[in-house]
């Protein structure tokens, strides 16, 4: 390993001297490391797709959830998951358990470019799941007239562009080799500069998630101390109450997630900018890049599978299932079920039903 140290000049032509071969980046060195990272990143990814694949059908079979801003952001959220579950899996266990090199540098960085695409398009989409949620809160009376269908195919198009552009830059020129600059250790052919402005962006966002969900929870706390003080409507007081009480665990376990699957490797990543690392810190780092995809498997459940009418969906299509594989049997229920279930979007299961001058207390 002393030869990755030195930055011993690429087998890749057209790489400037800075840059490591390509084996230096191989860290995972004993089978057993190489079994546990692929059978982590087998299962994970294998969940990742069924549940994000599930949610993406549950919103676009039903015509009256498709319809919805809230489900429309939900679905490109799915949609980002999905996709980094394929590409990270496929590219991650390509480079470091089956130690494979791609022909080129364009072609490892745009497997790269993929990654990166599909993971900050998830952070994308859940800053605007947050901003969803945000103005929902403090602004419900106008929250049909901020946020409508129109909006938010414009706000998702204009995110997918923009970290479509963010992801792709280095396969556009902006890498270590066509700049002759340092390379990180991390990443072939990845331009530190970049990778620092990378994690720049991935910081904002994470701290305009974080800020808009800590004034949900701020609101959600004044509106339960409201309540406390009330003396009357004893039984509606209560639902009320639980409400706030299932809202704010709700958002804590989404700070929570966010924040441990991503601060790892954030952290990782900035030391590298300051500090050469050893085998052991990149070993680590690869362990790390995991919680991401923990992070995408996660989603689907925090965000779309606890909301009312996607669970009602579920059990909709469930039946139905149920009804064609069964010859004998019928279920005349099930229709019954699909039109007295309350038809609530994501702000319905949280607060927007809740009364005004509570809200505003």
């Amino acid at each position: 390993m002393e030869r990755c140290q030195m930055g011993e000049t690429a087998k890749v032509s057209n790489c400037s001297m800075n840059a490591m071969p390509m084996e230096c980046y191989m860290i995972l060195s004993s089978l057993a490391q190489k079994t546990g990272i692929a059978v982590l990143c087998s299962i994970l990814g294998i969940l990742c797709i069924l549940e994000n694949s599930l949610v993406l059908y549950l919103i676009f079979a039903s015509p009256k959830i498709r319809k919805k801003p809230s489900y429309l952001l939900i679905s490109s959220l799915a949609l980002a998951d999905d996709l980094a579950s394929i590409v990270f899996v496929c590219s991650f266990l390509d480079f470091h358990v089956f130690n494979r090199t791609d022909s080129s540098k364009e072609i490892f960085l745009l497997k790269l470019g993929g990654v990166n695409t599909s993971f900050t398009a998830s952070l994308g989409s859940l800053l605007l799941m947050a901003f969803d949620r945000y103005v929902c809160i403090y602004r419900p009376s106008e929250y049909k007239l901020i946020v409508t269908r129109k909006r938010a195919v414009v706000a998702m198009a204009v995110m997918w562009i923009a970290t479509m552009i963010t992801a792709f830059l280095p396969l556009m020129g902006w890498n270590c080799c066509s700049l002759n600059s340092a390379c990180s250790e991390l990443f072939p052919f990845v331009d530190s500069k970049y990778l620092s402005s990378w994690i720049c962006l991935v910081m904002i966002l994470l701290l305009c998630i974080v800020y808009a969900y800590v004034r949900v929870l701020w609101k959600a706390h004044k509106h339960t101390v409201y309540m406390e003080k009330r003396q009357t409507q004893a039984g509606q007081q209560n639902a009320k109450m639980r409400m706030d009480v299932t809202l704010a665990k709700t958002l804590v376990m989404v700070l929570a997630v966010v924040m441990t699957c991503w601060s790892p490797v954030l952290a990782l990543m900035m030391y590298s900018l300051f500090v050469s690392l050893n085998d052991h810190i990149r070993k680590v780092f690869a362990f790390c890049c995991t919680l991401c995809l923990v992070n995408s498997m996660v989603n689907p459940i925090v965000y779309a599978l606890r909301s009312r009418e996607l669970r009602s969906s579920l059990r909709n299509t469930s039946l139905r299932f149920r009804k064609k594989m069964s010859i004998s049997e019928s279920f005349p229920e099930a229709d019954s079920t699909q039109k007295s279930s309350p038809i609530e979007t994501i702000c319905d299961d949280i607060v927007c039903n809740t009364e005004m001058n509570l809200l505003k207390a």
